[in-house]
């Protein structure tokens, strides 16, 4: 039982776990061990709240596939169990991400100062370039 919430949580029986080798180096152990853990868990037949489903299919993330099943490997760890745990936890934090509401972004209008200052250093750079022109011997 994996608790996301106080009142969220998702059965061992919605996620379906299968052990794979990991990639990467480590030697004689990771060609015959099978540590690394996928996680798959499909949004549309969980047990969610429909809040969280509405808000899991809007969220742009390379784990998430078009059919809605969120797919996250895990294969930091040397163990399956380790690897399992992680993965669960990674999944816990993915629901939970989809809980937080931004906060909408109000643009503002720079200051009178701050543009008069702008301005200002704008043509000092100007004057110091055209300085550096030509010289008229004339």
């Amino acid at each position: 039982m994996l608790k996301v919430s106080n009142t969220v949580s998702i059965s061992d029986s919605e996620m379906d776990f299968s052990a794979i080798r990991a990639q990467g180096s480590g030697g004689q152990k990771v060609n015959k061990v099978s540590a690394a853990m996928h996680l798959r868990f499909d949004i549309a037949e969980s047990s969610l709240p429909a809040f969280y489903k509405e808000r899991l299919f809007e969220l742009k993330d390379k784990r998430i596939t078009k059919e809605g099943i969120i797919v996250i490997k895990a294969q930091q760890h040397r163990s399956q169990e380790q690897n399992r745990d992680e993965a669960m936890e990674r999944l816990a934090e993915l629901i939970k991400s989809v809980n937080k509401v931004q906060k909408k972004r109000v643009s503002t209008k720079p200051t009178k100062g701050s543009v008069k200052r702008r301005l200002n250093s704008k043509k000092k750079h100007s004057q110091k370039k055209s300085l550096r022109g030509k010289v008229d011997t004339e």
